[in-house]
């Protein structure tokens, strides 16, 4: 099933494509598809066609971007808005594990959600359920979009004709764009300690 949507997805022509990328990647938490269908496999895909120069590279990045920004914030007011009723009887445990893991990290669940699949689904209703601010929610769930939607288009661009190796990897791919969010975010943190310091 996979391997047939791959190559329809892959069929489409430039412009449909990148907005393919768009909805998508933003469809997996504000529709929660993401259970049945991975946003990231589209994200790389459009990079995937970008690497082929059948869609621009820009294009794809923003669409990956903008779509689970997006996809998280429609996710958020649903679940601020119907609670529980959002998720489906046959999801409970990971609805469970998803208030688990908000009540555990708190805002920054958000940011680390995006980066484990059956968490990136169910982590926005959660924390609209659990009445997170959303002047919270939305810095950690868009600095998590920007990491994750460049990092999985350019993941599709270098890898090329090899995609499907990095379709098959995609827990690893995604452990891998989280070590570089968290190593992105270490940098930061100590760029501006030592701005202080400096400063003081």
């Amino acid at each position: 099933m996979l391997e047939r949507w791959i190559h329809t997805f892959l069929s489409i022509p430039g412009p449909w494509a990148v907005g393919a990328v768009f909805f998508l990647a933003a469809a997996e938490t504000a529709l929660f598809i993401g259970f049945l269908l991975p946003g990231e496999v589209a994200v790389v895909l459009g990079g995937v066609l970008a690497s082929r120069e059948h869609v621009p590279l820009g294009g794809v990045i923003a669409a990956g971007v903008a779509g689970p920004i997006l996809g998280d914030s429609i996710g958020y007011f649903l679940g601020r808005r119907y609670g529980e009723n959002v998720s489906h009887k046959r999801l409970k445990k990971r609805w469970a594990k998803a208030q688990a893991w908000i009540k555990r990290r708190g805002a920054p669940a958000v940011f680390l959600g995006r980066f484990v699949a059956f968490l990136r689904t169910f982590v926005p209703p959660a924390a609209g359920v659990a009445r997170m601010p959303y002047r919270r929610f939305l810095p950690w769930s868009a600095a998590a979009g920007v990491i994750w939607g460049t990092g999985s288009a350019l993941l599709g661009y270098v890898a090329g004709s090899n995609f499907e190796r990095v379709i098959h990897a995609m827990g690893r791919a995604g452990l891998l764009l989280f070590g570089v969010a968290v190593l992105a975010g270490i940098g930061t943190y100590v760029f501006f300690k030592l701005r202080r310091r400096r400063r003081s």
